[in-house]
C-alpha cells in the first residue's frame, strides 16, 4: 500500500495523525478501542506492525539508527557509537543499553558488533576492498581486531570466509 492509500484509510478510521514518515505514524490523540483494533488489522494487512508501546518503538528506533549508521552511510560517525546513539535518539546510553537487552536478550554492544560484522562480509565479497580498508571504512582499531572479531563472530578467518563464498559462486556456476 503507497503512503497515500495509508492516509486515506486512516482518515476512514477517523485518526488523526502528524506525520507518516519512514512507516512511522504519530496519532494526535487518544482512539478508542475499536479504532485501534482497526488499525492493527489495517497494518497487518499491509504487512506492517502496530507498535504502541514506548520501549517497542525506543527498540525499533534503536535498531534503525544502527542498520542506517552502519550499513546505508558511506562513512561511519566519528565519535563513538554510543555517543551517536545518544545524540541520534536524545537519551542516554546507558538507558538505552539496558531497555534493549531487557527487551532483545542481547547487548546493544553485541547487535551493533553483529552488524559490523555483517557490514565486513557484504564489503569482503562484493567490493575490492582489502582487509586493511575494511578496517579503516568499518573503524576498527586494526586489522587483528576486525580479524578477531570475525572470528568471533562467524567462526572463521576473514580471508577464509572470502575464500569459501568465492569457491561456493565459483562451483554453482558449473551446474
Amino acid at each position: 500500500m503507497q503512503i497515500d492509500g495509508k492516509k486515506e484509510k486512516l482518515k476512514k478510521l477517523g485518526i488523526k495523525y502528524v506525520v507518516i514518515d519512514l512507516g512511522v505514524v504519530e496519532i494526535l490523540e487518544d482512539i478508542t478501542p475499536e479504532q485501534h483494533d482497526q488499525l492493527k488489522i489495517l497494518l497487518l494487512e499491509s504487512g506492517l506492525e502496530l507498535l504502541d508501546d514506548k520501549k517497542s518503538i525506543l527498540i525499533e528506533r534503536i535498531k534503525n539508527v544502527v542498520t542506517e549508521m552502519i550499513h546505508h552511510s558511506d562513512e561511519l560517525p566519528k565519535v563513538n557509537f554510543s555517543d551517536y546513539i545518544s545524540e541520534k535518539l536524545g537519551y542516554d546510553y546507558t538507558y538505552l543499553s539496558n531497555i534493549f537487552s531487557e527487551v532483545k536478550g542481547i547487548t546493544l554492544q553485541h547487535y551493533i558488533i553483529m552488524h559490523r560484522i555483517e557490514k565486513v562480509k557484504e564489503l569482503l565479497l562484493y567490493d575490492d576492498l582489502n582487509l586493511t580498508q575494511i578496517s579503516y571504512r568499518l573503524q576498527y582499531s586494526s586489522v587483528a581486531h576486525l580479524s578477531n572479531q570475525f572470528k568471533k563472530v562467524t567462526g572463521l578467518s576473514p580471508s577464509f570466509y572470502k575464500l569459501l563464498k568465492q569457491k561456493r559462486g565459483h562451483n554453482l556456476e558449473h551446474l
